[in-house]
């Protein structure tokens, strides 16, 4: 709030609020202020100050007026709308404005360095700064009011003209290597600028942005074609290329300028080259270097190398021409003709015949087969394919073969002497459109799967297990486990009558056993199964005889319940017959033993009553021995006294007596004792 409305505020509150000395102090308080401030307004409103770089633009009534700097400028308050101070334009050496007068529509260009003060009618652009053209720059100007078109080289600082319009450039510096196509937009001629030079262009003049002529080597080269005439060329080095204005060069990409290297070929190397135009295909074989045509291109994608064949190795070829087949064996390089193609792959090995192998071959033209067994290093000829090597059949003694000819009839090869005819070989190859026949058995010990593919037969014996499944009379669910000991012994009959003959032999078992098992009950089945077995293997031997083969033995390893609580009762008698047999046995054994024991001690005390016997007897002849002695002894001492002691009681008495004695002198040498009784040593005791 300015002071004079403050005044007058005060005033207005001073009469509302009453007293009439206030009020007349207050109405000339604010008569005073009202005149300072129209003092003020029209003090700002008449003097102006202005610096050196300002300037007053005042609009009268009827005209625009301008007032430069410095200096006090003071106007009529009512003489004028408005004026502003605006500040000049100032520019530099490099600086130019264009200036416009609103009242005649003139322009013109104004240039540095200066303080530029506009007219009362004048507008200005932008401040733009001029341009500094080298030794190699340049302008070209195009008045718009006159048309005419000038070219400014430099060097030099370049303003425009108020209608000038100019399109900065730089002369263009050309090395030796180097050129522009200039391009007279006048004319409408077009003329290549080679280096080494700078170029200064005309004012009609357009040019290329700088172009590097093409340097080509010995091995390389370029395709060019001329758009105004249409002709294609290759253009070969060793060469600088400058390129014609209505030249291109084609396969020419941003980074690449269409140089190419020519093929230079080893002499076992070539390349094929198709003629776009022709359709013709050229072939070029090493030692050199290939420059294509202008309408050739390489057919096969780079250049090829020569097939190597070493000496087993050979290659069809087909000439896709004339449909020809040609075959080339080794040692040999094969290069392809000009619409020729490897056939099969390429290269492939020979087949080597010799004893153990031969190959069966096939002729595309007549549609026959024929088997070549001489030994030899063999090379199909262009028409033949190998159908298949073929390895020499050899069959042993037990082994037999059964071939299908090309009538459907049936052959038999065997490798015993004994069942071969006199013409058929033991050894031998399969001959043409012939097949070895394969019979599928069934496998498994339930022959569930026919999977078991069999071409060449065993006629040993084998054995085959199985396992069965049958009722008995009392609805006890068995399943049987056991082995046939079989012999195939006809084998012609064998093929005639089935094609499954394990399947065949299971399964007559089987039935067999199903039968013989369901008369019988459980408790009959285990005490004669091996009665069964036997009814069940002599029956019908007539149903193995006409499907040639010869069952040796039939045998039941193992049966057990099919259902658990039955096998659990089955196992419960087993068990118990089990234990009642161990104790039977034990019982047995213990009678064996107790038997044994007997026997001997009978033969003991036979032996001991024989012991005593001879004892006896022994001490028989001994006492006779010891009392023959005796006797003679004691016949000899009597007789020996018979002179000295004539009476036989003396001599009797003397006997004994030595005898007493001898019988003393032993028991003082041992340590036994002698016990005399009265009588025996006639002691007689005196008393007195």
């Amino acid at each position: 709030m300015s002071w004079y409305e403050g005044l007058v505020a005060t005033v207005t509150t001073g009469l509302s609020t009453g007293g009439a000395a206030i009020s007349v102090i207050a109405l000339n308080l604010a008569v005073v202020g009202f005149m300072i401030w129209m003092l003020t307004k029209m003090t700002k409103r008449s003097v102006f100050f202005l610096g050196k770089e300002e300037q007053l633009k005042v609009q009268c009534f009827t005209e625009t007026v301008v007032r430069n700097g410095p200096g006090l400028q003071v106007l009529n308050p009512f003489g004028y709308r408005s004026a502003v101070v605006v500040k000049a334009c100032t520019l530099g050496t490099m600086d130019h404005v264009k200036v416009q007068d609103r009242s005649t529509g003139s322009e013109r260009i104004e240039k540095g360095p200066k303080l530029l003060f506009l007219g009362p009618y004048e507008n200005a652009d932008s401040v733009r700064q001029g341009l500094s053209l080298t030794s190699t720059d340049y302008v070209i100007v195009d008045n718009k009011v006159s048309g005419e078109r000038t070219v400014v080289k430099g060097p030099c600082v370049w303003f425009p003209g108020p209608h000038d319009q100019s399109s900065q450039g730089c002369a263009t510096s050309l090395s030796r290597t180097e050129y522009i196509i200039v391009n007279d937009r006048l004319t409408g001629h077009r003329a290549i600028q080679k280096g080494p030079c700078v170029w200064f262009p005309k004012p009609y003049d357009s040019a290329s942005s700088k172009k590097t002529a093409i340097a080509l080597q010995d091995d390389e080269y370029i395709k060019l074609k001329d758009t105004s005439t249409g002709r294609r060329w290759v253009q070969k080095g060793k060469a600088l290329v400058f390129c014609e204005p209505t030249w291109v060069v084609e396969d020419a990409t941003a980074k690449s300028s269409g140089a190419q290297k020519a093929w230079a070929l080893k002499s076992y190397e070539y390349v094929r080259l198709l003629n776009g135009v022709t359709g013709q295909v050229a072939v070029h074989r090493g030692e050199r270097t290939v420059f294509p045509e202008a309408d050739e291109t390489l057919l096969d994608g780079d250049k090829m190398a020569a097939l190597d064949l070493k000496v087993q190795e050979y290659v069809k070829i087909l000439d896709q021409a004339t449909g020809d087949i040609r075959v080339v064996g080794g040692t040999n390089q094969v290069f392809l003709g000009p619409n020729e193609r490897f056939l099969d792959g390429g290269k492939k090995n020979a087949i080597e015949i010799d004893s153990e192998h031969a190959v069966l071959v096939r002729d595309k033209k007549t549609g026959q087969q024929r088997l070549i067994q001489e030994h030899q290093l063999f090379v199909p000829g262009p028409y033949e394919t190998i159908e298949e090597v073929r390895d020499l059949i050899k069959l042993a003694d037990h082994e037999a073969l059964l071939i299908k000819d090309k009538n459907g009839e049936f052959h038999y090869y065997y490798g015993s002497d004994a069942k071969r005819r006199p013409d058929q070989p033991r050894s031998f190859f399969l001959p043409p459109n012939c097949e070895i026949v394969k019979q599928c058995w069934s496998r498994g010990r339930r022959r569930e799967r026919r999977d078991l593919y069999i071409s060449v037969f065993d006629c040993r014996a084998q054995f085959m297990s199985f396992e069965f499944n049958s009722r008995t009379r009392d609805n006890v669910e068995m399943v049987l486990e056991g082995t046939f000991f079989w012999e195939v012994v006809d084998l012609p009959t064998m093929v005639k009558k089935t094609g499954d003959t394990p399947g065949d032999i299971c399964a007559h078992a089987r039935s067999q056993f199903i039968k013989h098992v369901a008369k019988v009950t459980l408790k009959q089945f285990m005490e004669g199964l091996h009665v069964l077995s036997t009814k069940v293997f002599e029956e019908d031997p007539d149903f193995f005889t006409n499907r040639g083969v010869k069952v040796h033995s039939l045998e039941v390893t193992r049966y057990q319940c099919a259902e658990r609580n039955t096998a659990e009762i089955l196992e419960q008698i087993i068990q118990e017959t089990t234990n009642r047999m161990n104790r039977l046995s034990q019982a047995e054994s213990e009678n064996e033993v107790k038997l044994f024991q007997m026997h001997g001690e009978i033969a003991q005390e036979r032996l001991n009553g024989d012991l005593l016997q001879i004892q006896h007897k022994h001490a028989q002849e001994e006492q006779r021995c010891v009392g023959s002695a005796e006797a003679q002894k004691a016949a000899s001492f009597i007789t020996g006294l018979s002179e000295d002691v004539p009476k036989l009681e003396e001599r009797i008495e003397m006997w004994g007596t030595l005898r007493q004695q001898e019988a003393l002198t032993e028991i003082t040498q041992g340590k036994g004792r002698l016990y005399y009784t009265p009588e025996g040593i006639d002691l007689k005791i005196d008393s007195k």
